[in-house]
């Protein structure tokens, strides 16, 4: 990290895998100076690791890194890289990052961190071991409307908050004929919808409401098995026709009850969560609704830029508020000089990179950390024990992760 004569603070940038997601990671490091120039850094983009050539030529010749490679050790052992952005498929999530901690490299990471609760928890004791700071990539808590409800939760607003129901229903794996990727493996993925999509789930609902005590869980496969695809020649969104079948190892579709921790608002609330990749309609249905004595919210990302509201309990406007997306809530007035501007996914992304670099730079709190993704790896792996069981599951207390429901924005510790 160097400044020079009073100019930006720059920042250099590692990046491991050269995907969608490695792009979406580049493209918030380049909008820092534009989007947070009160923040006085440029990001320097250094070096970029793929396992495909191809992939590595396009880091330089279009994203812009300085040099590229094929082998991700030698963008952690580079001198010059001060933070690494871990965009590699699930099954490389706990190697890489755990290297990354080892060569003191604060890192963000996309989620799930590990297949299940106890890679995620080996990646957070090497992180803490090493000190660095670290980011997750659940981004859809930084949505302005989310931050906002967050902030009714903890406020009393909504009173005691006595349920919730949060669901992520997404089609992406709704046809049938779909490609066997590593996604359906257990080998590759651990655990399918629920590892994927039920753990967006679980820590938007922490960081909303607080912290979940135990749940009772059941799971489903629905199409059972899917065409063959070799590893790394395409995607799940991949149709093959009349191709070799292979056995889908992990659910489409899961259910959980969750029984939440007391906090500073009361006895602990109570909820349903819901994930499904084989639904037909929603693209991409990651929702919340919180329930409390005095109102309640309920927010869906296809609809990113609207809060619903209801507060008190009759009267000629009782019912719902819809309430767009404006420069009081969250980061909105970053991007959009006023209400009705829509902002997007890769926004999102933006924030997300903001809050990794103030932890580095600053140590400012505020970044979604390895001990949240812990938290989150918890009640997935809880649901999953207890789909296989029948049984209500505990779900360990993660000590370091922020909650959402007391005005601290901590929960209170089970």
């Amino acid at each position: 990290m160097t400044v020079e004569n009073g100019s930006p603070r720059e920042i250099g940038v590692g990046l491991i895998s050269v995907g969608w997601m490695g792009k979406l990671h580049t493209r918030a490091y380049q909008a820092m100076p534009s989007v947070y120039p009160e923040l006085g850094l440029k990001c320097r983009l250094v070096i970029a690791a793929d396992t495909a050539p191809d992939r590595v030529e396009y880091a330089k010749d279009v994203l812009g890194y300085e040099r590229g490679t094929t082998d991700y050790r030698e963008v952690l052992a580079d001198p010059d890289v001060d933070v690494v952005s871990i965009c590699a498929p699930n099954m490389l999530h706990r190697e890489i990052g755990i290297a990354a901690a080892k060569a003191g490299k604060p890192f963000w990471i996309e989620k799930p961190v590990g297949r299940d609760a106890h890679e995620t928890a080996e990646v957070a004791a090497a992180a803490r071991e090493a000190g660095v700071a670290t980011s997750i990539g659940y981004n859809y808590r930084h949505a302005p409307a989310v931050e906002h409800m967050r902030k009714l939760v903890a406020d009393g607003t909504l009173g005691r908050i006595t349920n919730i129901r949060s669901v992520f229903l997404n089609g992406y794996a709704s046809e049938p004929k779909g490609a066997l990727s590593w996604r359906f493996q257990k080998e590759y993925s651990g655990s399918g919808a629920m590892g994927d999509l039920l753990s967006h789930v679980a820590d938007l609902v922490q960081y909303v409401v607080g912290p979940i005590d135990e749940v009772t869980a059941l799971s489903t496969i629905i199409h059972p098995e899917r065409p063959i695809l070799p590893m790394g020649s395409g995607t799940h969104f991949a149709v093959i026709e009349d191709g070799e079948m292979g056995t889908v190892e992990n659910e489409d579709y899961g259910a959980v009850l969750a029984r939440f921790a007391p906090n500073s608002r009361g006895a602990g609330a109570v909820g349903t969560l819901e994930c499904s990749r084989v639904v037909v309609g929603p693209q991409c249905g990651l929702a919340i609704e919180v329930y409390g004595t005095e109102g309640s919210a309920t927010w869906n990302f296809e609809r990113m830029n609207e809060l619903k509201l209801a507060v008190g309990r009759g009267g000629a406007h009782a019912g719902y508020t819809t309430i767009l997306g404006n420069p009081g809530m969250g980061d909105y007035a970053k991007f959009q000089p006023g209400p009705g501007n829509s902002m997007g996914y890769d926004d999102l992304k933006v924030i997300e990179a903001k809050k990794f670099l103030q932890s580095v730079i600053q140590g400012v709190p505020g970044a979604c950390t390895i001990d949240d993704a812990q938290s989150a790896a918890e009640v997935v792996s809880a649901a999953v024990t207890s789909a296989s069981t029948g049984s209500w599951v505990k779900v360990p207390a993660v000590p370091g992760a922020t909650y959402g429901g007391d005005p601290a924005g901590a929960g209170v510790g089970r």
